[in-house]
């Protein structure tokens, strides 16, 4: 009797743990999703709504299990050891090396299989403690319990320790050894009712080191995957909270990756950073306190440092793991000048929509340098509400210099930014420049008065721009003017992107597809 009281609880333990793990994978896939293939909420809906949908088939298919439960279970957390702890490491070998789209079915797939694995586990623990002794509705009820709880501890796990300290490829064999340490305890708890124990205790040793050689080399070899997906070898590589960070140089050019998106080469910033930086200064009737949103790398900031009029630069940047690279890589201090460590500038490591709601102070100029809006949090930072708040913080006189994309392979995307700046008020002058590593990219310059183009003039030395070429930036092509004609041949009526009608993402992801 104490033994099988001792075999229950262990049980709801187990029902725990593979929670945990199941919960882990789940969120996991999904990260993968948004990061390989984009539209972090397409990827998160897609992989939870296959997840459910796999644990509800395997609940039905659990049905017919009807001997041998404890045998089933520990095969079935096999399975989702090894196909769970390989995902991240496949997923990154297909990205690299296996046709478009392939990669997308595996995940897919992937998501279903474990949904589907997760979905049998349950009812098996379920039936098995009641087979021992334990009543069918107290068995159920601490089951679910264990159930439940252990997916709110899964859920922390992966976006406070696993993801950040650890990584995709990491997390993924670590809690696929949690799965198989379960398996491996339950197959030894139940050893007296378990035929051919030794070959159920082979197959737990083969996989087992499987997944320690993945643990252990299996982050290595997906780095060489990773390095076919950028031109240049890859010099720094981390995961931190809130994106993919990677660094990759060569010949003298370094480059800066968020999320597998360009923010810069050092051979053509400074025709990027220049046209960012410099029009609006020049702009504005006061050059005292500047704000920069994003610009984590530092290099607005060290075009800004050109102005001895500037008395206080403040920088936010969300994530303090682009900052603190920006501060200490060597090869990025060779492009910011060590911007970030200058007295005059400020760095705080905030959401900038959080930060301008909160803020109580006027700038005369303010730099919106963001990524572009290929995922929801970004998409907020690109809408009218957003920019009402830049607009309340703009000091009389001064002026606003957004990056917007580009108008010529994201065209409509470009003029609906434009779009929503007008909205709040402000007056808008469209800008595009050819940066070799970029492509022809927008940027959009607002200010509460009229802008007279023709009047700015440059005080401080720049490699590329000047008041002529400046000009010119205003003149764009038939194919990318703000005209957006439909496959009938008529006029687009353009609307603001806004919180309640984010409509912009779409635009986006349709407009990059074949880029």
């Amino acid at each position: 009797m104490e033994a099988n009281i001792r075999k229950s609880h262990f049980i709801y333990w187990a029902s725990g743990i593979v929670s945990i793990c199941g919960i882990i994978f789940e969120v996991l896939f999904g990260a993968l999703g948004s990061y390989i293939l984009g539209d972090g909420v397409k990827q998160y809906t897609l992989t939870i709504s296959l997840f459910l949908t796999g644990m509800g088939i395997g609940a039905s298919i659990s049905e017919k299990v009807m001997k041998q439960l404890i045998v089933t279970f520990i095969w079935i957390e096999f399975m989702v050891a090894l196909i769970g702890g390989f995902s991240s490491f496949t997923m990154f070998g297909m990205t690299a090396f296996a046709p478009s789209g392939t990669d997308a079915l595996f995940l897919y797939l992937v998501t279903f299989t474990i949904g589907a694995l997760t979905g049998i586990e349950l009812p098996i623990l379920i039936r098995k403690a009641n087979e021992i002794g334990v009543e069918l509705n107290r068995s159920t009820a601490r089951v679910l319990f264990s159930d439940y709880a252990g997916g709110l501890i899964g859920g922390l796990l992966f976006a406070f320790y696993l993801r950040p300290q650890m990584g995709m490829v990491k997390s993924a064999f670590f809690v696929a050894c949690i799965n198989l340490a379960v398996a491996v305890l339950v197959l030894y708890l139940f050893r007296s009712e378990i035929k051919r124990f030794s070959v159920h205790l082979t197959g737990a040793v083969i996989i087992g080191t499987l997944l320690i050689g993945g643990l252990f080399f299996g982050e290595e070899m997906a780095f060489s995957f990773e390095q076919k997906l950028y031109k240049d070898p890859i010099i720094h590589m981390e995961e931190s909270a809130y994106q993919r960070i990677v660094l990759t140089k060569e010949q003298g050019d370094t480059r800066l990756f968020l999320n597998g998106s360009l923010q810069f080469s050092s051979t053509d910033e400074h025709r990027y950073h220049e046209t960012l930086v410099h029009p609006p200064v020049a702009f504005s009737v006061k050059q005292d306190n500047v704000l920069i949103l994003g610009g984590g790398d530092g290099i607005a900031a060290k075009e800004l440092l050109k102005y001895q009029e500037i008395k206080e630069i403040t920088l936010v940047d969300l994530d303090p793991a682009v900052t603190n690279l920006a501060r200490t890589n060597y090869h990025l201090l060779q492009v910011n000048k060590g911007a970030l460590d200058d007295p005059r500038v400020n760095v705080l490591n905030k959401d900038a929509f959080k930060f301008l709601e909160t803020a109580d102070q006027f700038y005369d100029v303010i730099i919106i340098d963001l990524p572009d809006p290929n995922n929801e949090s970004l998409n907020k930072l690109y809408t009218r509400e957003f920019y009402s708040l830049v607009r309340n913080h703009l000091s009389p006189g001064g002026a606003v210099m957004i990056q917007a994309t580009s108008p010529l392979f994201a065209t409509e995307v470009y003029w609906t930014i434009d779009k929503t700046v007008a909205s709040t008020g402000l007056y808008t002058e469209n800008f595009h420049v050819d940066v070799p590593s970029f492509g022809n990219w927008g940027f959009i310059m607002a200010a509460r008065e009229p802008l007279a183009i023709e009047e700015v003039q440059f005080t401080v030395e720049t490699e590329f721009l000047t008041e002529e070429v400046f000009q010119s930036m205003t003149v764009f092509g038939k194919d990318e003017d703000g005209e957006i004609l439909n496959g009938e041949g008529q006029v687009v009526k353009l609307e603001p992107n806004t919180l309640i009608n984010p409509h912009l993402i779409q635009k986006y992801e349709q407009a990059w597809r074949n880029y």
